[in-house]
């Protein structure tokens, strides 16, 4: 299944029902009598998120959605049947914007999630329903209300603790496929990787995390140039990054260059983004014949106060390692966010 994280649709809430003008006359009631039923409520259009999802593309196929109408009122004081409720169902992590205004309607994190999008017009009420003393015999009622319309941009962001960056070629497919199950396409050319690919990392029975794997960044890409920013809001709700860098020299660029490139090119597309902790990673140490060439970019890096981890993500050296220090982080950062410290600030 093609991957789409992007998608804009059409929303049309049932209108309701109209209401009915009718009297009753019977044997026993010579004069008769107002009978009209109101009308059925129109259905809303509801948006649900389905963790069984993981991609928008039927959206492209069906880009407008319709909830039914109600049924109109009866004689006898038959109130005519409620619309259904549409319900559309998106992965978890789609937020969902008013495409007119830019306004933020929702945002689905979590599975069972929802919210209406276009509300269902009200049924008029029928004769029946405005009999009084004063007024035995109205021959009038209410038309049911136009259902809500509205044009809806569906953007979906990826669930995921751990956030993989890097330049292109710096190894992050393999890294990911090294440490997961998932199976990312890996070449030795340049944007090997078009979507992005989510990985499950298992520690234990009890204990996993999810890393993404996004496309890599070039400098300009908050120009558009490479394939851009377009897919960094998917690592934008991970706990922290790990910033995987080309060790090797076979790209002829210097790793440390590398790494306040895309620091750059993260604060430029969101500066809450480029704040995350983060967890560097030296890559492709298997092209070192002397693992002592290795201190000077240490060294360096050390400079900065920035512990660097060396791995080689094709042979598996120092693989091990790395996901430890990744999951202590992990832990860390979660027992951090659960203290009261901050859920005071939250509150």
């Amino acid at each position: 299944m093609k991957f789409v994280d992007e998608a804009d649709i059409e929303v049309h809430a049932g209108n309701g029902g109209a209401g009915c003008v009718s009297f009753l006359r019977e044997k026993y009631r010579p004069f008769g009598g107002p009978a009209g039923g109101n009308g059925g409520n129109g259905g809303s259009v509801i948006i649900l998120a389905d963790s069984a999802l993981s991609t928008l593309q039927d959206f492209k196929f069906q880009p407008i959605q319709r909830a039914p109408n109600g049924e109109p009122g009866r004689g006898k004081e038959q109130h005519g049947k409620a619309g259904e409720d549409r319900t559309i169902r998106v992965p978890v992590g789609t937020r969902i914007f008013d495409r007119e205004t830019g306004e933020l309607l929702a945002d689905l994190a979590a599975d069972g999630a929802s919210t209406i999008v276009a509300q269902g017009g009200r049924g008029g009420r029928g004769n029946a329903t405005f009999k009084s003393s004063t007024n035995q015999s109205p021959r009038y009622a209410q038309p049911g209300t136009p259902g809500e319309e509205r044009q809806v941009h569906l953007e979906l962001r990826l669930l995921a603790d751990v956030g993989l960056v890097g330049f292109p070629n710096a190894g992050k497919s393999t890294f990911i496929s090294r440490i997961s199950a998932a199976r990312p396409r890996i070449a030795d050319f340049p944007f090997t990787t078009l979507v992005p690919n989510l990985g499950v990392v298992r520690l234990s029975d009890v204990e996993s995390f999810v890393v993404a794997d996004v496309p890599g960044l070039i400098e300009g890409a908050h120009e558009g140039q490479g394939l851009g920013h377009r897919f960094l809001r998917h690592i934008s709700r991970t706990a922290i990054l790990v910033h995987l860098l080309d060790a090797g020299g076979l790209s002829g660029r210097s790793p440390l260059q590398d790494y306040d490139i895309i620091n750059r090119e993260l604060a430029r597309f969101d500066p809450e983004l480029a704040k995350k902790p983060q967890i560097v990673i030296a890559n492709k140490i298997d092209l070192f014949a002397d693992r002592a060439e290795l201190a000077p970019l240490t060294r360096a890096f050390a400079e900065r106060g920035i512990d660097l981890h060396a791995v080689s993500a094709a042979t598996g050296e120092g693989m091990r390692d790395a996901v430890n220090v990744i999951a202590a982080a992990l832990r860390e950062r979660r027992a951090n966010a659960q203290s009261p410290t901050d859920i005071e600030d939250e509150l």
